[in-house]
């Protein structure tokens, strides 16, 4: 018997708003810390499992990114929100990973939610919550568990190449959610093979019917989520570009504008590969319909054929006396004569009508 499958469970938990509740699948047992301290002469980077060592690079007139892996560990998400005065309802979203891609404007930073996308082993695709708060000074990133897409962004840092170390925290803002932007390409690029591979598989004569329907399927559900997960950042990139605030300078704004044609792009092909994925599905049924009606073809003039041969047999298999052709010689030989010329005649004429 199969099992039943497991159904979701859709319960509110009642709490007030404001309360920091992690609702996560991902269980860190301690809270890794990065921070790193910079400007365009100095660098400085401290890795730690305590929130409190970050406190101190507030204020001291150069970017800090402070980077936090594990967000199951709240009281440590709280010292960090109430050192840098985070609303409560921003903490309670960071520690809640279920979030669509969102940007809230608050009087001293700007909190943005987005999804990172990338493969972990070459071949499964890690969907994760990126939770940022943006100051005059500093960044904030929250992750559920180590490993992302910021290791090109952390190296330039380091090494002082391009302008991250020159511009301010709004730039290493445009820089992170660059850096997710292009792993979304990526994403796609794989995604577009995926789908023609299975297209020359759908034509293949001896593919496998329940495997290539069930890898259809499983694209179909993949690009669905990857849509939900990125079709929303294009108004977040938006209402960025939009935003009136000091801190976010004008310079950035023309950064943020190429990011916005950038994920446009990503959209668009999402949708592209979206249609490719439903249309391969009607191709996949029209394919597997069609080899049906051959077959119900062939039987059809199997059947076709025997009707009149089971007709004559089953008319002289009666058992009546005042039948002469029963008491001729030759009688079964002509029989057997006729049934052979009706099924000669019948082949001809199908084969004239290209239906074999």
């Amino acid at each position: 018997m199969k099992p039943k499958k497991k159904r979701k469970s859709y319960k509110t938990v009642n709490r007030s708003p404001g309360t920091v509740y992690y609702k996560g699948k991902k269980k860190s047992t301690v809270t890794a810390v990065d921070i790193v301290n910079f400007s365009k002469e100095t660098y400085h980077k401290i890795e730690t499992q305590n929130v409190e060592e970050a406190f101190h690079f507030k204020g001291n007139n150069q970017v800090t990114w402070i980077n936090v892996n594990g967000l199951n560990n709240t009281s440590e998400i709280e010292k960090l929100g109430i050192h840098y005065g985070l609303h409560p309802l921003t903490l309670e979203d960071i520690v809640n990973t279920t979030h669509r891609p969102k940007l809230d404007e608050f009087d001293n930073y700007l909190f943005v939610i987005l999804k990172m996308l990338y493969f972990k082993n070459e071949t499964e695709l890690v969907y994760e919550q990126v939770s940022m708060v943006i100051g005059e000074d500093y960044v904030l990133t929250f992750q559920e568990a180590d490993g992302d897409v910021f290791d090109d962004l952390r190296e330039r840092i380091s090494s002082g190449k391009g302008r991250v170390r020159s511009l301010g925290s709004d730039y290493l803002m445009y820089a992170i959610i660059d850096a997710v932007v292009d792993h979304y390409l990526t994403v796609i690029e794989v995604f577009g093979d995926k789908i023609e591979d299975i297209e020359d598989r759908v034509f293949e004569a001896d593919s496998d019917s329940n495997e290539t329907a069930s890898t259809i399927q499983g694209l179909k559900r993949e690009i669905l989520k990857i849509r939900r997960s990125v079709l929303p950042l294009r108004e977040v990139i938006n209402h960025l570009d939009k935003l009136e605030t000091s801190i976010i300078e004008e310079k950035t704004h023309n950064y943020l504008r190429d990011l916005y044609d950038h994920i446009v792009q990503v959209n668009e092909s999402i949708e592209v590969y979206r249609e490719m994925v439903w249309s391969l599905l009607d191709m996949y049924m029209t394919i597997i319909s069609n080899k049906m009606n051959e077959v119900m073809k062939v039987l059809t003039i199997m059947a076709t054929i025997f009707i009149p041969l089971t007709f004559i047999a089953g008319v002289y298999g009666m058992n009546f006396d005042n039948m002469p052709e029963l008491h001729y010689k030759y009688s079964y030989f002509i029989l057997i004569g006729i049934m052979i010329l009706i099924f000669l005649m019948m082949l001809v004429y199908f084969r004239k009508k290209k239906w074999l």
